[in-house]
């Protein structure tokens, strides 16, 4: 198929590689790189989409999931990279990066600014998580409200209105609180995941739907879930589960779907 219309669709999510496609027909952009050129080849002509032609690159931080494979994608194919100056800085300094960006490709936002590709309106905020800097991104195209907030340690007064204002949301449900404290990660490990600049457990993430989701929001997909203490049912279950005692109720009120690790997921037409 050809993307005539608004499209979504998460090429992985999880920490062996996040990386999401968005585009009109007109304008093509990728938010994070953490999978190579040749994955993500595969995954969009498996689905129908032509490969090249991007007119961006968003990155929400320097982690190596989210980067990995940027240098290549972006050197090879002449796309420009749009990230704060200071997760640029940690890209250059990132040991998981094979290749640096061409310099003539790196474009510098400033959290809270508005940016412009093609029709897509652009605005990054802040999101706390212990990468080198951090952001979400809320996307405006033609009366169309999409936001994208993954790895973050805590929900924030400006992360509950970037939420209350989306029609489109992806937002991390990292772990469980059981089979993290359960888990054999080491307890390091398992407090820094659990800290304010972690990550979201399935708990947190239902709280943050039921206290902020608004009558506009019509759809919801769960990211970035944990291989060793998550399972994608069990995060769906825990967030229905909060949802339904706010009475709200997924399938009805907006749909809600997890995105997996490795497999893309369908295309999604944003209206």
């Amino acid at each position: 198929m050809e993307d005539k219309e608004l499209v979504f669709l998460c090429l992985a999510s999880g920490s062996s590689g996040n990386c999401f496609y968005l585009s009109d027909g007109e304008t093509k952009i990728l938010i994070d790189v953490g999978l190579s050129q040749s994955q993500i080849k595969k995954a969009l002509k498996e689905r129908g989409l032509n490969f090249g032609g991007f007119k961006g690159i968003l990155i929400t931080h320097d982690h190596a999931d989210h980067i990995k494979g940027v240098g290549n994608l972006a050197n090879d194919n002449a796309i420009p990279v749009y990230a704060t100056e200071e997760v640029h800085k940690g890209m250059k300094k990132s040991y998981c990066m094979t290749r640096e960006i061409n310099n003539h490709l790196i474009r510098r936002l400033e959290k809270g600014e508005l940016m412009r590709l093609g029709e897509f309106e652009i605005h990054s905020f802040e999101v706390p998580h212990d990468g080198t800097d951090n952001v979400g991104y809320f996307i405006q195209h033609n009366g169309v409200n999409f936001c994208i907030i993954t790895d973050i340690g805590h929900i924030t007064q400006e992360v509950s209105d970037h939420i209350s204002m989306a029609n489109y949301l992806v937002l991390e449900a990292n772990y469980d609180k059981s089979m993290l404290d359960m888990g054999p990660y080491p307890a390091y490990l398992k407090a820094r995941i659990a800290s304010p600049t972690g990550h979201l457990s399935n708990e947190d993430c239902g709280k943050a739907l039921s206290e902020f989701a608004t009558p506009r929001l019509k759809h919801v997909w769960l990211c970035h879930l944990s291989e060793e203490n998550n399972h994608p049912e069990l995060a769906r279950k825990t967030v229905e589960t909060i949802l339904r005692s706010v009475g709200i109720v997924p399938g009805k009120d907006f749909q809600l779907d997890v995105l997996r690790r490795k497999v893309p997921s369908s295309i999604y037409f944003l209206k």
